[in-house]
């Protein structure tokens, strides 16, 4: 007699419905993001420099900023509606873009941007550990992060599209990034019901010294391992940059993102599931080798063959190591910490990735790009020093 078979465990309806929210929203921020370098510097006459320092910035307040929604997420209870106006804040931003008269309102509207991206950012994370069955985190993280990422791809290829139809108008390219921002905050209300908090739980205030003392050892490592891997990998914005000295027509260079992406994209999930049943460090110290030769092939020259590859290899580092740290951020922390551990996380990386996107662009005016990316290989290559000592 034929024995029945066993299907196997399906990820909640609610993961994928954050992944479809997160592709939407990454549409919308990477027609404006893929095309903001050129935009700076061809029409606001911005140095590298100022890119690194806008980029470093926005991405680092966005960091900063979950640090309080995640403590709030916990303290409330509650962490849909967090992310909701987080998403909502992103979408309302975009048309700052396309109004811009100089630097001052870019930097205003990316920072107004970045804020909104950290007050989702933590809750949606918490939300997804929430979520998840705990065997299935790893999977969980990686399609969420895979889904996050079709829509980082998606739209470069969407503003390279309009570049070429409407001749190079930047402006009206960071109009329609608003639509995909705002289906996004639309779908999120209406697919995601968030878990049910156990009868009678009681809440406290999560940065009391009572509860960051159960944040332990184990967690406040991976905390430092996040902030050395974002230093050794500083902004995207410099692939762009270095995708445009390669000669190909200005309304092209926003592919090379497409081409990380889709690589991201198609890496996160498979990596993610491999995390479920592989040691971390492991995986994290092969991210790291991937990151050290990206740069290395980044650094050679800015021929087209070349840059495409080096990009690539950057996109498998980040699917082999992204959602990977998620998952640990999850597995270290209390449950009912979990927004507040994410908001930590995410501050110290935020202050990491200000910095090394401010060194990248001061050593790309100084001395060069290749200069630039030989230094990320060598943080990269200290990086996996440390790591291989750890493990010891």
């Amino acid at each position: 007699m034929n024995k029945p078979l066993v299907s196997a465990p399906r990820l909640p309806t609610a993961i994928w419905v954050l992944g479809f929210v997160s592709l939407l929203m990454d549409i919308s921020s990477e027609m404006v993001h893929s095309l903001l370098p050129l935009f700076m510097v061809g029409t606001l006459g911005a140095s590298a420099l100022v890119v690194g320092l806008v980029e470093g910035l926005a991405e680092a307040t966005a960091l900063i900023v979950k640090v309080f929604s995640g403590v709030l997420s916990d303290w409330w209870g509650k962490r849909k509606w967090l992310a909701v106006f987080g998403y909502a804040l992103g979408a309302l931003t975009k048309p700052l873009f396309a109004l811009a008269p100089g630097i001052g309102t870019v930097l205003t509207a990316r920072l107004l941007d970045r804020v909104g991206k950290g007050v989702r950012g933590a809750p949606r994370d918490a939300l997804v550990a929430d979520i998840a069955p705990p065997d299935m985190r790893g999977a969980a993280f990686g399609l969420r992060q895979s889904l996050d990422t079709v829509g980082a791809f998606l739209g470069p290829l969407l503003a390279v599209g309009l570049m070429l139809l409407w001749a190079n108008d930047f402006r009206a390219v960071f109009w329609v990034a608003v639509v995909p921002g705002l289906l996004a905050v639309a779908l999120l209300m209406a697919g995601v019901r968030e878990p049910e908090r156990p009868a009678g739980e009681r809440r406290s205030n999560p940065i009391r010294r009572e509860n960051l003392r159960r944040l332990g050892g184990a967690y406040w490592w991976v905390v430092g391992l996040g902030a050395v891997f974002t230093l050794a990998r500083f902004s995207e914005a410099f692939l762009v940059l270095r995708a445009e000295q390669s000669g190909v027509p200005l309304a092209l260079v926003p592919l090379v993102m497409v081409a990380m992406n889709l690589v991201y994209a198609a890496s996160a999930y498979p990596f993610g599931r491999l995390s479920d049943s592989m040691d971390h460090r492991t995986l994290l110290a092969l991210g790291l080798v991937v990151l050290i030769a990206a740069d290395l092939v980044l650094a050679v020259n800015a021929h087209w063959v070349t840059v495409l590859a080096g990009v690539a290899l950057w996109g498998v580092h980040m699917g082999m190591t992204q959602g990977l740290l998620a998952t640990m951020v999850a597995d270290t922390a209390p449950a009912d910490l979990r927004g507040t551990a994410y908001g930590f996380f995410n501050l110290v990386s935020g202050v990491a990735l200000l910095l090394s996107s401010a060194i990248a662009g001061l050593l790309w005016d100084q001395l060069g790009a290749s200069f630039t990316f030989y230094a990320g290989a060598a943080f990269s290559g200290l990086a996996l020093l440390g790591l291989a000592l750890r493990r010891r």
